[in-house]
């Protein structure tokens, strides 16, 4: 009896075993983050994720959508819009969370899934002058939003969206093919649900790519680089501008900005520059804002920014152009600690090598320095102020003999 039980025993598992391994895949939905503009590391994210989708076969991909609208080329946006209409697993859009929105390029897509399902408190709509080709996709929504957003119970009474989801779960268990069964009295999903979104490198690159954010890097690099012409030495603010910089730059490329007013933004700063060693606002002053406030008004073409995000950017700018910058100037170059033509022939300290341009040390300040090619200076070297040219200081080293033979004292 024992050896008989064991042996049913044996079969019992190795039959479940067996069933088990033959029981059909309930497959996977992809849930993919599509938030912020549709730029060119969004709609690649997309592509890629849509393709990898068709290799596993899954079950359905969703697109949890909240975007503005689109930033790439109508080639772009129609290319992609291509591949999810003829892909081999079905693409839906859940337009959520609450307060999400689906305008513009955004909208176009959402109008060639498979189905669209809209949580509450959400819109979708605003098409405007359609990006998608009408000769391959038709009109967007049959032209009915071309200029008016609808909320999420208006689109389905529309027929725009196929139904009302407050969350995406409850979406994606709807979807067909999704596969639940019935444990302890609950329903239980047996199909995996995947969440998705862009890796870290590429969300650094799509947060730039944000109206708002390449605005405000763009800005604020400028602004750090011109406050580091006014200090000695490539400090902190260098580099962190010099980063600001490029990120804003690329946002503004990837972005619907219109060129002009890049540069007047430009033309502001440099204007600034101006008037800023004098402490006193003067006609240069004038022009900066006007450049400034032409350039960042007419900055987008499409794309707008908050008044929260205007009125804290001119704040910050008066304060910083008629009182932070001039007050550091004056610090600078007019105290009698630091001042100009009375520092010659002072004694410093050589901050980092001067060969032949460098930093040096004099009455506590850095200090841009040059020295003859000829005599090159160590860091930490006794060095003498020889002369001043603009605002970089000619020094040479405080022993004698290490001068050029031309300054050496008789």
């Amino acid at each position: 009896m024992t050896v008989l039980g064991a042996v049913l025993l044996l079969a019992g598992l190795a039959s479940g075993a067996l069933a088990q391994d033959q029981a059909p895949d309930a497959g996977q939905v992809d849930v993919l983050e599509v938030a912020g503009y549709l730029d060119p590391v969004l709609v690649d994210f997309i592509s890629s994720s849509i393709t990898e989708a068709e290799d596993q076969d899954a079950v359905a991909v969703v697109l949890q959508l909240n975007s503005p609208g689109s930033a790439v080329t109508t080639t772009e946006l129609s290319a992609l819009a291509d591949q999810i209409r003829d892909a081999e697993v079905p693409v839906t859009v859940w337009v959520g969370p609450s307060g999400a929105r689906a305008y513009g390029g955004a909208a176009g897509i959402a109008s060639v899934v498979d189905e669209i399902g809209m949580a509450p408190g959400t819109r979708i709509g605003d098409t405007g002058d359609q990006e998608l080709p009408a000769d391959s996709f038709g009109d967007v929504f049959d032209g009915a939003l071309v200029n008016r957003t609808v909320g999420d119970e208006a689109a389905v009474e529309l027929g725009i969206a196929d139904r009302l989801a407050p969350t995406v779960g409850l979406f994606v268990n709807d979807l067909p093919g999704f596969e639940t069964e019935l444990t302890g009295g609950d329903v239980v999903p047996v199909t995996e649900t995947r969440f998705r979104q862009l890796p870290l490198g590429s969300q650094i690159f799509h947060t730039a790519a944000s109206p708002a954010v390449a605005y405000l890097f763009f800005l604020l690099g400028m602004g750090l680089i011109l406050f580091e012409f006014f200090t000695a030495g490539v400090g902190v603010a260098g580099v962190i501008a010099a980063g600001l910089f490029v990120f804003g730059a690329y946002g503004l490329a990837v972005l619907p900005a219109r060129g002009w007013a890049v540069g007047l933004l430009v033309l502001a700063m440099l204007a600034f520059s101006v008037d800023v060693q004098t402490g006193v606002p003067r006609f240069w002053t004038g022009v900066g804002f006007i450049s400034f406030a032409v350039g960042t008004f007419f900055l987008y073409d499409g794309p707008t920014l908050s008044w929260i995000t205007l009125l804290g950017v001119f704040l910050a700018l008066a304060v910083a152009v008629l009182a932070g910058m001039p007050a550091m100037v004056r610090t600078r170059f007019s105290t009698p600690t630091i001042g100009r033509e009375w520092m010659i022939g002072e004694a410093g300290e050589a901050v980092t090598a001067v060969a032949p341009d460098g930093t040096v040390r004099v009455q506590e300040a850095l200090w841009r320095a040059r020295t003859n090619r000829a005599t090159p200076l160590e860091a930490g070297e006794a060095v003498v102020v020889a002369g001043l040219d603009g605002l970089v200081l000619e020094v040479e080293s405080a022993d004698p003999e290490r001068r050029p033979k031309e300054h050496r004292r008789q």
